[in-house]
């Protein structure tokens, strides 16, 4: 049994979770496991001098839980409840590999994490379609009036300014104003790639 961990980190609002949930109908025995359900409650999140809630940091999640749960599921994968109907189109010989994707905006600067990923893919956007994106969605809780300036897209640079600077790092950076189709069929790819690898 093999297994291949990608992550799919990046830019809030730049289709992390919809490229990883197609993935996930296009490959073999996928799973997905998203950051997003490792932030601690709202209590728990620093707010800073401005009064804003500090969500776009690490100390806003349980990344130990996180990295426990991908060690888990990369224990045993097939009794994570994965589905392992085949894609019609899979090669007999892809039974025994299973793939994790983990997507979330905060991957590649928390150091236990680093040492888990076969592949590394980060979506980027520029400043103004990331925040008309943004202003769309309806957040828990909601964005307060300068949030996304005063604090989202200040980390959102400074994370991936520690990931450009980091030479060792190989990332995969994708434009996220391409369209989905161009995304998804870019990524497959890249993917099969990897497990005709894991396959010589």
């Amino acid at each position: 049994m093999k297994v291949l961990v990608i992550g799919l980190g990046g830019v809030t609002n730049g289709g992390k979770t919809t490229l990883a949930e197609k993935l996930k109908n296009m490959l073999p025995n996928c799973d997905i496991i998203s950051q997003d359900d490792f932030f601690k409650p709202e209590s728990e999140v620093e707010t800073d001098e401005r009064g804003f809630k500090l969500y776009d940091v690490l100390d806003a999640l349980y990344m130990d839980e996180m990295v426990t749960s991908i060690r888990n599921w990369m224990k045993s994968p097939a009794s994570s409840g994965v589905v392992t109907e085949e894609p019609e189109n899979t090669c007999d010989n892809l039974k025994n590999v299973y793939i994790l994707i983990v997507e979330g905006f905060l991957l590649y600067n928390y150091e236990p994490l680093n040492e888990l990923w076969n592949r590394r893919y980060f979506l980027t956007l520029p400043y103004e379609e990331c925040k008309r994106r943004r202003s769309t969605r309806v957040y828990q809780p909601a964005d307060t009036p300068g949030y996304f300036d005063g604090h989202v897209w200040p980390m959102y640079l400074k994370y991936k300014n520690e990931l450009e600077e980091n030479a060792s790092m190989q990332v995969d950076y994708l434009d996220g104003t391409k369209s989905q189709e161009e995304l998804l069929s870019y990524v497959y790819s890249d993917i099969i790639q990897e497990l005709n690898k894991l396959r010589e």
